[in-house]
């Protein structure tokens, strides 16, 4: 009976603990100085990419992979997914051309949404892409170009006044949607944590990186003139630029963005960092890839903390089993976990990190040598799980003296809340 007893108070524990994290979940994450915070509390959390989140789920016969990636993901500890919701003209669209949509692919995104909610996972949804996939900023200016439109590169996303309003047009078509499946109007959703304007904007026509500083803020502020309620961040993978002194510490390229400045602008809510050394630094040794990514990942945390004033997210890192083994790829993961826990245990600027990426099983055509499925027994999953359940006990510590403090107010009673 004593043990019947003490294996019921533990399952009590932990039942209360889930209900704790589960409760915690529903409400807009916001952001306060270099924190994110989540119904009054600290709001840290791990979480992956999955950019194939629409595009699965448009086909109803698909959507188990969706449902099962999130609940998947929750099991192991994560809490933010980050997708498209983008897929500009080409193979099964979201948009056939500008202000044409694809119903269906619309519908997907919904159910997206909707199982996100009903797993506890935040998302943050990104607008257009800076590559050639799923159309992004090339096919945006080949509508214009078909319209007339003098165009002499794919740079002139940042700077054509048709470009920009086919690409505002699609931000408030998104934003005011409303979904299918829950009634609720995308900007009104707390299930979306954030939106992202691009992923990982380049204007390499432009090094000085005045261009993308134009462009990300005047499209910032047309985000916040329909959607107050959501977090924003750029997309930017995190080099530096002139403004900063810094660009040493880049890899040996530049693409005309700015860390900080363009991190600096009003609108943008919390900074994002990419981390891809062994792209960035192709050819070097598996040494110099983990020193140039502790060095990448203090510097930006510092920079967020002492600079920006602002959390930093980071949102995409990863390295391909193609060409390194699993145990070097562990030490990539637990080089940027180990950075981000440090700060968050600090209560400094770092508030996650989302690898890159995570798949379903049965999506072996779509392997890159980055997936990673939690379903297989792996080390990296082992790592992700243990990393994670790290970072969500610093949230619990805030949730449960938040918890305490309530009750002390409350005289002392056990409200349940």
């Amino acid at each position: 009976m004593k043990f019947r007893g003490t294996l019921f108070f533990c399952i009590l524990l932990l039942f209360q603990e889930i209900c704790l994290l589960v409760r915690a979940d529903d409400g807009f994450v916001s952001a306060k100085g270099v924190k994110l915070m989540l119904n009054g509390n600290p709001f840290y959390a791990n979480g992956f990419n999955a950019y194939w989140l629409m595009y699965m789920a448009a086909d109803p016969s698909q959507r188990s992979k969706v449902s099962s990636a999130f609940q998947e993901a929750r099991q192991h500890g994560l809490a933010i997914g980050r997708a498209w919701a983008f897929s500009d003209g080409g193979d099964r669209p979201l948009q056939y051309s500008p202000g044409s949509y694809n119903e269906q692919m619309f519908q997907g995104l919904d159910f997206v949404i909707s199982e996100a909610k009903k797993y506890g996972i935040k998302l943050i949804l990104s607008f257009v892409n800076n590559y050639d996939q799923f159309g992004g900023r090339k096919q945006y200016v080949n509508w214009a170009r078909n319209q007339g439109q003098s165009i002499s590169s794919d740079d002139d996303f940042f700077t054509n006044s048709l470009v920009k309003q086919y690409y505002k047009n699609h931000i408030k078509t998104v934003l005011t949607r409303r979904n299918s499946l829950t009634g609720v109007a995308y900007k009104d959703d707390p299930t979306i944590m954030a939106w992202e304007l691009m992923n990982e904007p380049r204007c390499q026509s432009d090094p000085s990186g005045r261009t993308i500083q134009a462009w990300i803020t005047e499209m910032a502020s047309h985000v916040k003139s329909i959607d107050s309620n959501h977090l924003l961040e750029a997309g930017l993978e995190g080099f530096y630029g002139q403004s900063s002194q810094k660009q040493e510490d880049n890899p040996n390229f530049q693409v005309g963005t700015d860390f900080i400045a363009n991190n600096q602008i009003p609108g943008i809510d919390f900074a994002t960092v990419h981390s891809y050394p062994d792209q960035w630094l192709e050819g070097s040794t598996d040494e110099k890839q983990i020193a140039f990514l502790n060095h990448w990942l203090d510097n930006h945390i510092q920079d967020a903390q002492n600079i920006l004033h602002k959390p930093v997210l980071f949102a995409e890192f990863g390295k391909s089993l193609r060409t390194s083994s699993s145990k070097e790829r562990d030490e990539l993961f637990n080089t940027v976990y180990s950075a981000v826990y440090s700060s968050a245990r600090g209560g400094g600027a770092a508030v996650g990190g989302l690898f890159w990426q995570l798949f379903a099983e049965g999506m072996d055509s779509f392997r890159d040598g980055y997936e990673v499925i939690l379903s297989e027994n792996t080390s990296t999953v082992n790592l992700i799980t243990e990393e994670s359940q790290k970072l969500n006990h610093i949230r619990n510590m805030y949730l449960r003296l938040a918890r305490a403090q309530r009750q002390a107010a409350n005289g002392g009673s056990n409200t349940g809340n």
